[in-house]
């Protein structure tokens, strides 16, 4: 199927501020790659708070108008907004005035979990910051250990009103078929409401939204990808977006033999 625009919430693109992009030139050429899977707005999403970059919004915010002018003078038809992955951490409200979210008006904000765990203090912080009238839209919970291992964690955290963003690919099978998987049951079960592409210029990290969100439309029709797309649309201009009707993963029953 083919889409008007495609806006990529998840994107590693500045050149030098994290492990997206060493420099100009990557940066360049990770656009280039971008336009030609048909995305046409990006927000820019470097690190933030993860005990290993500290990206201050008012840095990023630079950052991105002056990659603009670099993608603007080398003709390159993309739009580029800033915006921070923002690693969970316990003081997050207090921090407010350096956090960038998703849409100018923090209304939603990425949320990175460790890759191992979930955070003790998870539901209380998600409360908190519904509290200051941001949503959390919770990044590749598909990738985090214990979420693979008990899915309830993640439709608990839906259920009490944050969002979240499974990994283009993910889906289509770049972690392999465990993490393809649990990406299929999540969007089958509409426990996530976002692809994006968290595109890094590593190996294994391109943009592959287009074929993530052809093969969302082959297996659950044209109407659900669709949706996808208007859903990041919807966020970057700070409009609603609701999870809609979720349901629980039916856990496998385990056969024992004696």
């Amino acid at each position: 199927m083919k889409f008007e625009k495609i806006v990529d919430l998840h994107c590693h693109i500045l050149p030098g501020v994290d492990d997206g992009s060493p420099d100009l030139e990557h940066s360049l050429n990770l656009a280039k790659d971008a336009v030609k899977d048909g995305v046409t707005h990006i927000l820019a999403t470097p690190h933030h708070l993860d005990n290993e970059y500290v990206n201050h919004a008012q840095d990023i915010v630079k950052a991105a108008a002056d990659f603009q002018k670099q993608l603007d003078a080398n003709g390159i038809n993309l739009r580029v907004f800033p915006g921070q992955e923002v690693h969970i951490n316990g003081d997050l409200p207090q921090k407010y005035d350096d956090l960038l979210g998703i849409d100018a008006n923090k209304r939603y904000m990425l949320l990175e979990f460790p890759h191992g765990n979930v955070p003790g203090y998870a539901k209380r912080l998600i409360f908190d910051l519904k509290k200051k009238g941001i949503t959390p839209v919770i990044c590749h919970p598909e990738r985090n250990h214990e979420i693979q291992e008990n899915l309830d964690l993640l439709y608990d955290f839906i259920s009490d009103g944050a969002l979240a963003q499974i990994t283009a690919t993910s889906y289509v099978g770049g972690f392999g078929s465990h993490v393809a998987e649990i990406s299929k049951k999540l969007v089958e079960h509409n426990l996530v409401q976002i692809v994006a592409s968290d595109a890094h210029t590593l190996k294994g990290r391109k943009f592959v939204l287009s074929e993530a969100l052809n093969q969302i439309a082959e297996d659950f029709g044209e109407k659900k990808a669709m949706q996808f797309e208007k859903n990041a649309e919807a966020l970057i201009n700070g409009q609603r977006v609701t999870a809609g009707e979720i349901s629980k993963v039916k856990k496998k029953k385990r056969f024992f033999f004696f």
